[in-house]
């Protein structure tokens, strides 16, 4: 099996759960600062004050990048590092990091690819209401802005949002993210408002870079039918979980079946002459996250609607209008976040998305594992992380040969970070990080890929 030379191998990590130094240079706080601070919102009460301590040893960790022959490197702008308070005054320090780590990836030959929104909203934006007001997407647009300008065309890919469903439902109906609310209506508007700041944001960008190459990032749900009831549940999961955002942003509507399924709460008021027209902006690459699948029915009316495993923390629902869909236990192997593994879900994701959207190039802008790694004597052998990303470049190729435009992958992560709610308990990262002394180790699976990078085979 071998990947022709554009294919581009790299790896990716977000800013909150690398950079630190959450309180320098001029970062005020986002929301997941606040979030993090909040007991009992993360586990062991851990933080991103410090993280990988990226910010400081940006250097040393992209000279690990070349080492290892990343091709392009997955990053994310820290909005409160540049723009503070989310809108007006811009933060020069906070641009000059970026500066100095565009030029620097630029040295070593690797490809920026750059993420504008990876979940840390300014705090102050989030205290006028964060994403269920639609100013925020007009803000998003003029930080957007900033950003095309500050870096102009130096990076080869522009994304506007990493994963805005995460942002949407885990943090506005599940609580479980930051900024940890439960209002399945307000969780409409911010999915809403969130698709426009994708369009908004392209407008922008291309304002300042009539030729920039513009993506969004989107975990896209695959769910498997269980039972008579089955074929139900999965609509309703991709209604919500995907049409949400693939049906603005790629057709221009919100299907009608997404709005009856939610009619009980919201009538999507929210939505205004000229928001649908301002999200179908052309785009250039869909990014694909992809870890795991689902498989569902309906539930029984008599089961509780909170009796759910869907993976994501044992908040209330995110799924908002398909809360009658009951999740159910997957078969294994899994991963140590409890996620099922299944290679062929990739597949089926990249095929059904390339038959969908034919002329729209793709890109695994996610995929990897978190395992139970031990480091000892100075190594960390995870096989079960090389099989993993093995299988899943297997389930790439098997994607392409039945046709579908697949540009490239990113593994996740770079290194161990501060994973969201989970805090440092668990380990994606094919580099090892020592939290107490910052020390950076390469995993087996590290030197695996950097082979296959090397190569263009998987073996």
């Amino acid at each position: 099996m071998r990947f022709d030379d554009g294919f581009v191998f790299g790896s990716a990590t977000a800013s909150y759960q690398i950079e630190g130094a959450a309180a320098e240079d001029g970062r005020l706080p986002s929301v997941w600062d606040t979030f993090a601070h909040t007991p009992g919102k993360v586990q062991d009460g851990d933080t991103g004050d410090v993280a990988d301590d990226h910010y400081h040893r940006w250097e040393a960790d992209l000279d690990l990048m070349q080492e290892l022959g990343l091709q392009a490197y997955r990053f994310s702008v820290a909005w409160p590092r540049v723009v503070p308070t989310g809108r007006g005054e811009v933060n020069r320090a906070g641009v000059d990091f970026y500066d100095r780590l565009v030029d620097g990836l630029l040295h070593r030959g690797i490809t920026p690819v750059t993420t504008l929104y990876h979940w840390d909203l300014p705090q102050t934006l989030e205290d006028e209401g964060g994403w269920t007001v639609r100013s925020t997407a007009e803000a998003f647009a003029e930080y957007a802005h900033v950003m095309a300008e500050a870096l102009g065309d130096r990076i080869d890919i522009w994304t506007t949002l990493n994963e805005p469903w995460c942002a949407a439902f885990l943090g506005y109906a599940a609580g479980v993210h930051a900024p940890g609310r439960t209002e399945p209506e307000n969780a409409l508007k911010a999915a809403h408002h969130l698709n426009l700041a994708h369009g908004l944001g392209v407008q922008a960008i291309r304002s300042v870079l009539p030729d920039a190459r513009c993506s969004v990032t989107l975990n896209l749900h695959v769910a498997r039918p269980d039972g008579p009831t089955g074929p139900e549940a999965v609509r309703r999961i991709d209604a919500i979980g995907n049409r949400v955002f693939t049906g603005p942003m790629l057709k221009g509507r919100y299907a009608d079946d997404l709005l009856e399924d939610t009619a009980h709460v919201s009538d999507w008021s929210f939505v205004q002459d000229g928001d649908l027209e301002a999200i179908q902006q052309p785009i250039d690459l869909l990014g694909v996250n992809y870890y795991s699948t689902n498989r569902v029915r309906l539930r029984d009316e008599a089961q509780p609607a909170g009796d759910r495993a869907d993976g994501h923390g044992g908040g209330a629902s995110p799924w908002v209008g398909a809360d009658v869909v009951e999740f159910l236990p997957q078969p294994g192997p899994y991963t140590a976040m409890g996620w099922n593994i299944e290679p062929e879900g990739l597949t089926d994701l990249l095929v059904r998305l390339h038959e969908a959207y034919p002329e729209l190039p793709l890109a695994v802008t996610e995929n990897g594992a978190a395992f139970d790694d031990v480091l000892e004597d100075g190594a960390v052998h995870d096989a079960d992380r090389i099989d993993y990303v093995r299988r899943h470049l297997q389930a790439v190729q098997d994607a392409m040969a039945s046709g579908a435009d697949v540009r490239g992958y990113f593994l996740w992560s770079f290194m161990d970070n501060f994973e969201w709610a989970y805090g440092y308990s668990k380990r994606f990262g094919m580099v090892h990080v020592d939290y107490g002394t910052q020390e950076r180790t390469p995993k087996d699976s590290a030197r695996w890929f950097a082979d296959v990078i090397r190569t263009r085979e998987v073996s």
